[in-house]
């Protein structure tokens, strides 16, 4: 079913491998200029909507290695089928797309955040920090609560008050002032593309004994997605969002071109 290397999806990999190379062997992390930060964050700049989806997390080989061989398994095809032209404006479209809608969800939610935590400095208390925990503070560490039983049994401690409000204001720097970097959003629209334009081609998993048809598979991963960001789990840093984005705008661009060979013939 799948096909030779392609070109361009050959020199995609060659692109974000050598990148990922380039950070180990110099010891440099490119994501403090080039990731993508929050847009009111002081080290944000416009051009990371492009420049983050090159990069890959310098911690996890997993993070490299899970897009680079799906793009390596799903891209050739696409490809062949697309044409370079359609494939490079699939893989760049839904990877700055993804980094949009990243961002204008994210916006909502640290605005939110940010709202509640100048209001909670304005008036430091145990039972209004603890809303915010519950409202803002997933991603703490849950021994954060041990803080909150102190602070509940001494409300009038200034030295708490003065802890709680740096805690509250480390809620915003968690989830406002961080860079988001990887081709994840451009490969889960590679993914939903060809789940789209391929949906009863049957893909065979390591850990599944039966193929799955494209169409189901995409489906279950992108539904995984939405229940991952809604629930999200304590320390997970995965940009579900970028995710969810992609296959969005995938969808919505496949739709088009689909709309024009219909009306083409």
């Amino acid at each position: 079913m799948f096909g030779r290397l392609t070109p361009l999806v050959k020199n995609l990999l060659i692109i974000n491998v050598g990148i990922a190379l380039l950070q180990g062997f110099f010891k440099l992390d490119l994501g403090d200029y080039f990731g993508l930060y929050y847009v009111s964050a002081p080290e944000f700049k416009p051009y990371q909507f492009v420049t983050y989806m090159f990069l890959h997390s310098t911690t996890s080989i997993m993070h490299i290695f899970g897009n680079m061989f799906a793009l390596f398994i799903f891209g050739p095809l696409l490809e062949q089928f697309l044409g370079p032209k359609k494939f490079l404006i699939l893989y760049m479209v839904t990877g700055v797309g993804a980094g949009l809608f990243y961002t204008a969800v994210n916006y909502v939610e640290v605005s939110a955040v940010q709202r509640d935590v100048e209001a909670y400095v304005q008036d430091p208390n145990p039972d209004d920090f603890n809303r915010l925990l519950i409202d803002h503070g997933s991603n703490l560490n849950p021994q954060i609560y041990e803080f909150v039983d102190q602070y509940s049994r001494n409300p009038n401690s200034a030295e708490l008050k003065r802890d709680s409000v740096s805690l509250a204001q480390r809620l915003y720097d968690i989830q406002g002032n961080y860079n988001m970097v990887g081709a994840s959003g451009a490969v889960f629209g590679i993914l939903a593309a060809f789940a789209l334009f391929f949906p009863n081609t049957e893909l065979f998993l390591l850990f599944i004994p039966f193929p799955i048809k494209a169409k189901y598979l995409v489906t279950v991963y992108i539904l995984y997605e939405v229940f991952a960001e809604l629930q999200r789990a304590p320390g997970d840093n995965v940009a579900h969002l970028a995710h969810i984005g992609g296959a969005i705008i995938a969808f919505f661009l496949v739709r088009v071109w689909k709309k024009q060979r219909n009306n083409f013939y």
